[in-house]
């Protein structure tokens, strides 16, 4: 406990004091953990997978990364509505351990992070391990080739991959993306101009696209 804790204390310099956008303690981190460590794992065994889960501070409040060495699962905002719940689905669908600690993904991300909101970095170059149906992989690949600074409609998202009707498929899929800001479901809007839905709160979505519009 003593080195999660100091996990979640440590000093961090990328915080941007004015922006007070879903800003979160660091005991979030701890109450996540303990929920995560309360399942049931009598049917993983000592060749179970290993993903180490890590706190990161943030111009728009505290997020958790949970990735192995070889690429990232999840990047979420604290405060993301049934976050816990996520959480331990990946667990079950990986048949994981999920422990406290750092990883060369998380390390990565965490830089890149930094230059993202510094407006130093537009494409993240991070290994990611998305877990989605092959519908939702499409989708998801799809937002990342939408520009740093730009926004796409659902619609155009839709046609992007060659399905013009599928509107609310597509914006379902983008609701349960699990790789915030790296998978920039963030562009997408309503064809009427308005932002539309976010998981990590419409706040933080609009904070999102007027920084890029800022740095392009």
């Amino acid at each position: 406990m003593e080195i999660l804790m100091n996990q979640v204390h440590r000093e961090n310099t990328f915080i941007a004091p004015q922006v007070s956008i879903g800003c979160r303690s660091g005991s979030d981190f701890e109450d996540v953990l303990s929920i995560i460590s309360g399942i049931e794992t009598k049917t993983f065994d000592k060749n179970s997978k290993i993903l180490k889960t890590y706190s990161l501070n943030t111009a728009l409040g505290q997020m958790i990364a949970i990735s192995d060495n070889h690429g990232l699962y999840l990047l979420e905002f604290m405060d993301r509505p049934g976050l816990e719940h996520k959480i331990v689905r990946l667990q079950i669908r990986l048949k994981a351990h999920i422990i406290p600690g750092i990883t060369d993904s998380i390390r990565s991300v965490e830089d890149e992070l930094k230059a993202y909101f510094n407006g130093k970095l537009r494409k993240f170059t991070t290994a990611i391990h998305p877990l989605g149906s092959p519908f939702q992989k499409l989708v998801w690949k799809k937002l990342c080739d939408i520009p740093y600074g730009q926004t796409w409609t659902y619609s155009e998202q839709a046609a992007s991959i060659e399905k013009p009707t599928a509107c609310r498929a597509v914006a379902n899929a983008n609701g349960v993306n699990q790789i915030a800001i790296v998978i920039p479901c963030h562009r997408v809007i309503n064809s009427n101009g308005k932002l539309g839905g976010y998981t990590g709160g419409v706040r933080r979505k609009k904070w999102l696209i007027e920084h890029e519009k800022t740095y392009r």
